[in-house]
């Protein structure tokens, strides 16, 4: 197989970059993929096998250069709900009817369309999600026990009652852990500083641990077991996972999917809901790279290797995956050069998890939540929020606040549907407002063209599409009609479309019943093109179309009955 965007001249020192850049990503994903798992309601080698299989084969089959996938923070509000209801088990099948639908989307070619969601809208949920993130790390990150998994405002109300059972001992390895990962990086060391990070908040674990302490912290291998052969372990089982088809599997707590028509209805709004949100945040991710890179990646690859990826990943136990900013931004800054720096990052989990994956046990869950608390610090996109309070528009700034709003109170769904709806309602209105018509005069400057006072010259500016055309042409009809001809300058517009047309036939209906003629002058080409599929055409009685203003009257002037 031969790797979609791979770069044409590839040579040997490319590759040691790739391998280096690989290698340092691996090292970032390692924990992440795992503490994205466990926020997503499954174990956490869950997340390792999406980076692994899914990851691979999107490098492999997808449409950027950079990017880099997996289990990302974005999915975390919707995949948890799923999970809980529907089991690992209906949280796989999900995920491959979200690999069918992008797939689907790339070969209908709407790679370019999903791009063109509104950037109040995509901050606004970004925002949203990061506030949902850092609420459900709070319990891990201080050790406090009986918070059951639910909605932002149930978890809230939990924890709101339960700080003072935090565990002293948790809440410290937490605030090591996260200040590391604020200080490390301002050091400039080449060395990740989430392993640095991991590093140190598990060593205190053990430390806090020792009999002279005296204070267990809760860890992997405390909070996750698994089964191989009738054995059970503790943490994560360090063998790849065996091939199995989703739709047979048994849940954690030994139950199965009930096939029925209400199931598979559900399912498919899961996976639709997640193959939306992995289209946009994989496409995001992409342009970023390109931004950052110079290079140009094929949006419509992009989705189908997306697609792919999600496919297969679940039959190996993969979670939904998606190109990954933050892994993505590391990759670039480490010199990858090519998706082999990704496949190498799905490389080094595999080896991880073979070799070492006994030790990864030793994790503490307080590590793992300041980990995400950062993720969800960086997801919030904070200075990105306040500039859009700051600068944007008012209408905008609204969709902002209902975006993180509806995100954090309702659903990521409802927040995309109800952010795109408002701002496509503002983008009309906004349109409606740049087109129009005004009176020119009876006698305008450019011409030099005797006339009585029975012409009348408007000038139609802006695109006459469904929310601007009626505000550009109702208007005419309402002018007192003391005049024999109407020109209307139609240069300044570039587009119409069938309500436009509509109401312009409406306006010259009822204009030929009061015997009043029309010149429509210089009409752009898109225009001239409905107006000719539509049959709006000269008559040379009551309809004129003409290259300018003074060719249009001479046109009327020339018929048997004078007008003026």
């Amino acid at each position: 197989m031969v790797i979609s965007s791979l770069p044409a001249k590839y040579n040997r020192k490319n590759f040691q970059s790739d391998l280096l850049s690989g290698v340092t990503v691996g090292i970032i994903a390692l924990p992440l993929s795992m503490a994205l798992a466990i926020a997503s309601g499954v174990p956490p080698q869950h997340g390792l096998y999406t980076s692994i299989f899914a990851g691979i084969i999107i490098a492999f089959t997808g449409g950027s250069r950079y990017s880099v996938s997996g289990p990302t923070a974005a999915f975390i509000v919707v995949l948890l709900p799923i999970s809980q209801r529907f089991g690992l088990a209906g949280l796989l099948c999900a995920t491959i009817i979200a690999g069918l639908i992008l797939v689907g989307m790339g070969l209908a070619r709407v790679g370019g369309i999903i791009r063109l969601i509104p950037y109040p809208v995509v901050i606004g949920f970004n925002t949203g999600i990061g506030i949902v993130i850092a609420a459900f790390q709070v319990k891990d990150f201080l050790g406090i026990e009986g918070i059951v998994k639910g909605s932002f405002i149930s978890t809230i109300g939990q924890l709101a009652g339960a700080l003072n059972r935090t565990h002293w001992a948790d809440a410290v390895v937490g605030v090591v852990t996260l200040a590391v990962l604020l200080i490390f990086p301002k050091l400039k060391l080449r060395v990740p500083s989430h392993l640095v990070a991991v590093v140190i908040g598990t060593l205190f674990s053990l430390v806090l641990g020792m009999d002279f302490v005296g204070s267990s912290v809760k860890t992997l291998g405390t909070e996750f077991q698994y089964k191989i052969d009738g054995i059970i372990g503790n943490g994560i089982p360090p063998v790849l996972p065996a091939f199995a088809f989703p739709w047979n599997m048994t849940n954690i707590d030994g139950t199965q999917l009930n096939w029925d028509l209400d199931l598979v209805k559900e399912l498919a709004l899961a996976g639709f809901t997640v193959a939306m949100l992995g289209a946009i945040e994989s496409l995001l991710c992409a342009v970023v790279a390109d931004g950052m890179t110079g290079s140009k990646h094929n949006p419509n690859q992009e989705l189908i290797g997306q697609g792919l990826g999600n496919i297969i990943g679940p039959f190996f136990g993969g979670i939904p995956a998606v190109a990954a900013m933050a892994r993505t931004a590391a990759n670039i800054r480490a010199g990858g050069v090519s998706p082999v720096s990704a496949i190498v990052h799905g490389v080094f989990l595999l080896f991880t998890l073979l070799f070492f994956g006994q030790w990864l046990a030793y994790i503490p869950m307080a590590t793992l939540a300041a980990l995400l608390l950062v993720v969800a610090w960086n997801m919030a996109e904070t200075k990105h929020f306040i500039r859009i309070v700051k600068v944007a528009p008012r209408s905008d700034v609204a969709v902002l606040f209902a975006c993180v709003t509806l995100t954090v109170l309702v659903g990521m769904v409802v927040s995309l549907t109800v952010g795109i709806s408002l701002a496509s309602v503002l983008f009309i209105r906004r349109m409606s407002d740049l087109s129009g018509n005004k009176l020119v005069g009876d006698q305008p400057s450019e011409i030099n063209f005797e006339h009585s006072d029975g012409v009348v010259i408007y000038e139609i500016n802006g695109p006459l599409f469904f929310g601007a055309a009626q505000k550009a042409i109702s208007t005419l009809e309402q002018v007192d009609h003391e005049f024999k001809v109407l020109v209307l300058e139609l240069s300044q517009v570039n587009m119409i479309d069938m309500t436009g047309i509509v109401a312009l036939e409406s306006l010259l209906a009822s204009l030929k019943k009061l015997k009043i003629k029309v010149v429509l002058c210089r009409p752009a080409p898109q225009p001239s093109q409905r107006f000719k599929a539509a049959g709006i055409l000269p008559d040379q009685k009551s309809l004129f179309i003409a290259e300018s203003i003074k060719e249009g009257l001479e046109q009327v002037k020339a018929t048997n009955t004078d007008p003026f």
